[in-house]
């Protein structure tokens, strides 16, 4: 591998993007594609093996989400930088991906040149997020205060645990099926969900997925738009 060359790492659960990005990404002779992973906790794995300049990261995958991914990641392997991919760029998405330490923000539609350049400006130490939503989150916080997601008014901490949690729990996984996938007990499962109610008040299960679709924790309105199925009638309650 030359010194030239860039090493980037996707992060997507559908194949058939990846396979754009890794088609994409061969056309290019300073990117060298490193690996692949198809959920968040496949990611911080990856990234912990590989050490890659760049990662792309999409928001919406199952077991842990982009953004709690991107979070792990840059606290454990800060060279490594974070490009958050989206289908859109709702404010809170767009926010979350601040917060979290992302470098940069890209929307799926972006026409490959764009995205060359944004990996190369990144790779740089440049941060790349429209100036068109950065003014947009500014009117929105006044106070130059941009962290926390967009229309919650009280900025809530959640341990990287409770965010896990609360993204199964929103993907209508059961305590015991939670239990399972995190290698955690019943009961730590129980206390975890008691925290998340009462930092958040929060009192129902319905409530907690609303919360997780509106800070970008899920992004079921994407994850529904790209099914290749369509989705059950009363499955569908994306907002």
């Amino acid at each position: 591998m030359r010194n030239s060359q860039i090493t980037v790492m996707l992060a997507d659960d559908h194949m058939v993007v990846r396979e754009g990005f890794r088609r994409l990404l061969e056309y290019e002779s300073d990117f060298i594609l490193v690996g692949e992973a198809q959920d968040g906790r496949g990611a911080v794995r990856l990234a912990e093996t590989l050490r890659p300049d760049i990662i792309l990261m999409d928001i919406a995958m199952p077991l842990l989400n982009g953004l709690e991914a991107t979070r792990q990641i840059v606290k454990a392997f800060p060279k490594s930088k974070v490009i958050i991919l989206s289908a859109h760029n709702d404010d809170a998405y767009v926010s979350s991906a601040m917060e979290v330490g992302a470098s940069g923000f890209l929307l799926k539609q972006t026409s490959a040149h764009d995205l060359c350049l944004v990996i190369r400006s990144v790779h740089q130490g440049k941060v790349h997020f429209s100036s068109s939503i950065v003014r947009r989150l500014d009117r929105l916080n006044p106070f130059g205060a941009r962290r926390g997601p967009v229309g919650i008014q009280k900025r809530v901490l959640l341990t990287s645990r409770e965010m896990e949690v609360l993204q199964l729990i929103a993907e209508g996984k059961a305590n015991k099926e939670t239990a399972a996938e995190l290698g955690i007990g019943m009961k730590t499962v129980e206390k975890h969900r008691e925290h998340l109610m009462k930092k958040l008040d929060i009192h129902d299960t319905a409530g907690l997925t609303r919360y997780a679709i509106a800070t970008g924790i899920i992004e079921s309105s994407v994850q529904l738009t790209i099914q290749s199925e369509p989705m059950p009638a009363d499955d569908e309650n994306a907002g």
